[in-house]
């Protein structure tokens, strides 16, 4: 996990590029950046604390952003925003200039400074990488996805009115819009409720300061594969009603189509066994697999289980010799397994070496991979190994009633 302080990011920038980003803030003008060597974090620290405590709040936000864009997903988020925008020769050069600068610190802020025009939607993007809890509705038809202001507008508003409706919040919806490769991204935020909250202002502590924040709900839409995508942490019944409501003033359906059920399960059972091979590329950068823990649940229907934890550090195999253990007082055969833990250790950085990946599936279609980078070469190492959702083999009575 990359942990954000001020004195982290300038010691990973260069003395030009600092002097552009705070001299465009018309900031620490009294700093001779050129001669700026010896004790240079210190210095700039120093500096940086005895700014206004407002005006250091605003750049330090800015400075935040521009480092959560300073790693090889943001690079990735930057290069899909300016996609959008560029093609051919025009966008190879722009990704040739940014891959020549020594570090993603230097892309990220070369990007904010030079390429106001791309950094919104790389924020966006990045932002998107980096969540969970997507639920995705097949059958959403091919048409083009409409972004206009005024399909964009009619779905902030029929946001807006439901929660207002039914919550009693959303009194302000706005719906932002990027491009993606073949994806269509609309990022909405409805008001929130008021809260009151403890904060530091100028400071003086301050116990109830009234503020209305914003939620947050994105649609991500695939025409070619005619899906669309949904992040939303709320209750899972207004799923229904928010594709209903993209559905019909972005896609411009007169319905929502019907959801077909996913019948796909994941087929866990080979991982009863110790012997299991995991099928990965060298370039997939995965360096080794444990199974760290096992839910095993009764094939009687009882609802009896067995959760199995070990540590994988010193012995890869530690679960599977936890498991023969309780086989010999409690034959397994008649489990199955319904959750698995995975601690992956892969490298997407070779400079920073391995880092560790948990992955997490459950029975019958559930995975806690996202669709970044690093989660899509797991997924592949899932689908080599034979570990991804199916659809179920007719059963010998399900084939004697279809004849």
């Amino acid at each position: 996990m990359r942990h954000y302080t001020i004195k982290s990011l300038l010691r990973q920038l260069p003395n030009p590029l600092l002097e552009r980003y705070f001299g465009g803030h018309g900031v620490l003008s009294e700093i001779d950046f050129s001669s700026l060597k010896r004790k240079r974090v210190a210095t700039l620290f120093d500096a940086w604390n005895q700014l206004p405590e407002a005006q250091r709040s605003q750049l330090d936000a800015e400075l935040r952003a521009i480092f959560d864009q300073s790693c090889e997903k943001g690079f990735k988020a930057i290069i899909d925003a300016a996609a959008d925008q560029l093609s051919g020769d025009d966008l190879s050069d722009f990704v040739a200039g940014l891959s020549t600068l020594p570090n993603h610190y230097q892309r990220a802020m070369v990007t904010f400074l030079d390429y106001p025009q791309y950094w919104k939607g790389a924020c966006y993007f990045y932002h998107a990488d980096t969540l969970g809890h997507w639920r995705k509705r097949k059958n959403m038809g091919h048409k083009s996805a409409s972004s206009d202001s005024a399909s964009r507008d009619n779905l902030a508003e029929r946001i807006r009115h439901y929660f207002h409706s039914v919550e009693g919040r959303g009194n302000h919806c706005v719906v932002d819009y990027f491009h993606r490769g073949d994806l269509d991204y609309f990022f909405a935020y409805p008001e929130d409720y008021s809260a009151q909250s403890v904060e530091w202002i100028s400071g003086s502590f301050e116990r109830q300061r009234l503020h209305t924040p914003a939620f947050e709900i994105i649609f991500l839409y695939s025409q070619s594969d005619g899906t669309l995508d949904l992040h939303y942490q709320g209750p899972k019944k207004l799923l229904e009603p928010l594709q209903g409501m993209f559905a019909e003033s972005i896609l411009k359906l007169k319905e929502l189509p019907p959801d077909p059920k996913d019948e796909r399960v994941y087929d866990l059972s080979p991982l009863m066994r110790r012997d299991f091979d995991w099928v990965y590329s060298a370039a997939s950068g995965v360096d080794r697999v444990a199974v760290k823990s096992l839910r095993l649940s009764s094939k009687d229907g009882r609802g009896d289980k067995i959760i199995l934890e070990a540590d994988t550090d010193r012995d890869i195999d530690a679960v599977y010799r936890l498991m023969e253990k309780i086989n010999k007082a409690t034959p397994l055969k008649q489990y199955h397994i319904t959750r698995i833990e995975l601690a992956v250790q892969i490298t997407m950085d070779v400079e920073k070496g391995p880092r560790q990946a948990t992955i997490r599936i459950t029975h019958p279609n559930a995975c806690s991979l996202k669709y970044d980078e690093r989660d899509l070469r797991l997924r592949e190492m899932l689908a080599a190994s034979g570990i991804e959702p199916k659809v179920p083999e007719p059963s010998g009575d399900d084939m004697d009633r279809d004849g």
